[in-house]
């Protein structure tokens, strides 16, 4: 039986990087927060699980790279607030056409952010366990996030804050009110000022069992992706790396990081287009030979022939840019495109911005005319 008698200042649908970092940043402000996350604690059905993600402040653009640097200090704070160690800082290499490179380079330069560029014969040097062609970025503040334990600690960090967390609980229906909203549950009705949407792939259903919303999304494709782990031939140090098409590459660009479970690289958004609800969890045969092709040929500090393959979902928006906006009582912050989860802590200080109508959202993010920016 549904009960109606909760209330909040403000409910966030969905629980992972960004819902947790928004519940977070809003009740480090002091406002009333239910976290509504229709899994368990700690899932592997969408986007944010799993022991790795790159952590790079190195874009082609200026917004990314600037977006980037500010969530440096966050996730310092975060790990402070919470006790957790969640970022290793292992420097990051980018490597492939020179133009690329270079570009970014460039944009770290112009920003004040340091970084060096070396040939490959030096880079190899120092990161034996790759083979680099062209040119070769490295900038220090880069490294790798523990996933899992990220997610875990923004929600330990909402709560301590006072948020009100409820795993297995899922958003049914979401309606405007002259007062605000009210989301219903599969517990309770929850009346409440405003409402983040933060729910990944789900982000397109959730918003159509809102009713009054007036914010229209740009279309999102959600695709399941499938990275895989190598197990390392030594106990070197590696950096998080991009590689990146052009130069001796041929194909898809490749990223790839250290992690407690080896050493893991994946292609960027090229997987099969896929329901969150019904998708196959089974990995495509041959994007891992293309993965474990690409181990042979250019990592010789791994076993090639080790690789084991996860899966999990992008939810990408035609330009890849972000959508974090506001209209009414209902915030959306969706289609983090494969390369969302570093900037979680900025993302969730501006919707908390959003909620509490002290800035609007950068335009790239406004989900209406969407204002194309370098993205890579």
């Amino acid at each position: 039986m549904i009960r109606v008698e909760s209330s909040a200042d403000v409910v966030i649908v969905g629980g992972g990087v960004v819902g947790s970092a928004a519940a977070w940043r809003l009740a480090a402000r002091g406002r009333r927060v239910v976290l509504l996350e229709q899994f368990e604690q700690g899932h592997h059905r969408g986007a944010s699980h799993g022991s790795s993600r790159i952590y790079r402040q190195a874009y082609a653009g200026r917004f990314y790279t600037a977006l980037a640097a500010r969530a440096l200090p966050l996730w310092r704070q975060l790990e402070e607030t919470t006790g957790e160690h969640l970022l290793e800082l292992t420097g990051a290499v980018d490597h492939g056409l020179s133009s690329t490179v270079l570009a970014k380079a460039r944009v770290l330069g112009d920003l004040g952010i340091a970084h060096t560029v070396l040939d490959p014969a030096e880079a190899e040097r120092r990161w034996p366990g790759i083979r680099f062609d062209s040119v070769v970025l490295y900038h220090p503040d880069a490294g790798r996030l523990h996933a899992d334990r990220s997610v875990a600690a923004l929600q330990q960090a909402a709560v301590q804050a006072g948020a009100d967390v409820r795993h297995n609980t899922s958003a049914r229906a979401i309606r405007e009110t002259p007062r605000g909203v009210e989301v219903a549950s599969d517990t309770d009705t929850i009346a409440a000022g405003q409402v983040v949407l933060a729910a990944g792939a789900w982000t397109p259903a959730v918003l159509d069992a809102t009713t009054g919303a007036s914010l229209r999304l740009p279309a999102l494709r959600t695709t399941q992706e499938q990275p895989a782990h190598f197990v390392p031939l030594s106990d070197a140090r590696w950096p998080s790396f991009v590689h990146h098409r052009g130069a001796e590459l041929v194909g898809e660009g490749i990223y790839g990081l250290g992690s407690v479970d080896g050493i893991k690289i994946g292609e960027h958004g090229t997987g099969p287009q896929v329901d969150p609800d019904t998708r196959s969890f089974v990995a495509d045969p041959d994007g891992v030979r293309r993965l474990v092709d690409y181990a042979r040929a250019w990592l010789p500090g791994v076993d090639a022939d080790s690789a084991r393959v996860d899966t999990c979902l992008y939810t990408t928006t035609p330009d890849s840019n972000f959508v974090v906006d506001r209209a009414g009582a209902l915030t959306v912050a969706a289609g983090f495109s494969g390369h969302g989860f570093k900037f979680a802590p900025v993302i969730g200080e501006l919707v908390a911005d959003l909620v509490e109508a002290t800035a609007t959202g950068p335009e790239p993010f406004r989900s209406g005319t969407r204002h194309p920016v370098v993205v890579s």
